[in-house]
């Protein structure tokens, strides 16, 4: 199949394509996958056009780094753009135990979740570290476990609270990474849009990665965020499009940011589902097409474990979403009046 359509990051030449693979699922968060399912999956997303892979050492202690470096091993490096991110250490836990509780068939909770969520058994133990040192650190460990010997795109893994070390430190490294052409693109990634906005506006990041603050249910990044990006031309990466759950099938006992989804946003996602079903579409497809409406968005990230779930990726991705769905969700109070949204079709 031919490759989906690319933007470039920021003002750099690193091009991702507009629909992305997380690699979350294949470090085994929530359940275990095996190696060749994770094999399977990523081979599926190549097969279906994708050329932008998002990992992190954080994802399965490692687990999803190398399973997505063997997955793609052999095929032209330049032809595909990986990222990954610094900011967690992983180091040999020498009395390792299952990780939270999460081991193949283990009861998940909020609680684990926090701790990780990931389904792998806890050799090593995750030390946060926002350093220059860190950074480099972090960066040989990643490439080694991908097998490659360079990486493209660098975020910064969630340093909500460890914000002044990471401005002092973490990001002063990557840009010396960046000027010395170890690294194509830099920037940070995190499920809020307020530090992200400091970022774009106080860094030269090329690129941030907002998670589950730009969906059908949660504009928040529109406030301040993405205005932010277009003004500075960075570009903004958008992962959670289905917060966690419930825009991707909106039922009873669907979860929102990991937890069960409130009574009022069931409802709100419900009719957001009838209003897609009425236009000949999907929830899906439109919780994939919204984040396109705003110019600084450049690919939206949807985590993936198996090939079915790669073909639905795909599927809803390019499939139409009409205009009329955009303007009745504004008229409904679906979408504030102001939302941007997507007004042309996909490209095939």
């Amino acid at each position: 199949m031919t490759p989906l359509a690319t933007r470039r990051l920021g003002r750099t030449t690193v091009p991702v394509t507009e629909l992305s693979f997380g690699g979350a699922g294949i470090g085994n968060l929530f359940t275990p996958v095996t190696d060749e399912q994770a094999h399977e999956a990523v081979t599926a997303a190549w097969d279906a056009g994708i050329r932008y892979f998002d990992t992190a050492p954080h994802y399965g202690l490692g687990l999803s780094e190398r399973r997505l470096g063997a997955a793609l091993a052999g095929r032209d490096r330049a032809t595909y753009t990986i990222s990954t991110k610094a900011g967690r250490l992983l180091e040999p836990d020498p009395v390792p135990e299952p990780e939270s509780g999460l081991m193949a068939g283990a009861p998940q909770t909020a609680d684990d979740l926090s701790d990780g969520g990931f389904a792998v058994p806890a050799t090593h133990r995750r030390v946060w570290d926002f350093s220059a040192d860190g950074v480099r650190r972090s960066l040989e460990a990643s490439l080694t476990r991908l097998g490659l010997d360079r990486i493209d795109v660098v975020y910064l893994h969630d340093p909500d609270d460890h914000a002044e070390q990471a401005f002092r430190e973490a990001y002063p490294a990557l840009e010396r990474l960046r000027a010395e052409g170890v690294v194509g693109a830099i920037g940070a990634g995190m499920n809020q849009a307020e530090m992200l906005t400091r970022f774009v506006r106080d860094t030269d990041v090329d690129a941030v990665l907002c998670a589950g603050r730009y969906t059908l249910l949660d504009q928040r990044a529109l406030a301040e965020l993405l205005p932010a990006a277009q003004e500075h031309h960075v570009s903004v990466v958008i992962g959670g499009v289905f917060n966690s759950g419930l825009l991707a099938d909106p039922r009873p006992g669907a979860t929102y940011d990991y937890a069960a989804a409130p009574e009022a946003l069931l409802d709100r996602a419900g009719r957001f589902k009838a209003l897609a079903t009425r236009h000949g579409t999907t929830l899906r497809a439109a919780a994939l097409a919204f984040p396109f409406g705003h110019p600084a968005v450049a690919s939206v990230l949807v985590g993936t474990r198996s090939p079915h779930e790669v073909s639905d990726a795909v599927s809803q991705f390019r499939s139409r979403v009409p205009p009329d769905l955009w303007k009745e969700a504004r008229a409904e109070g679906l979408l504030p009046a102001d939302t941007p949204t997507p007004e042309e079709d996909p490209l095939p």
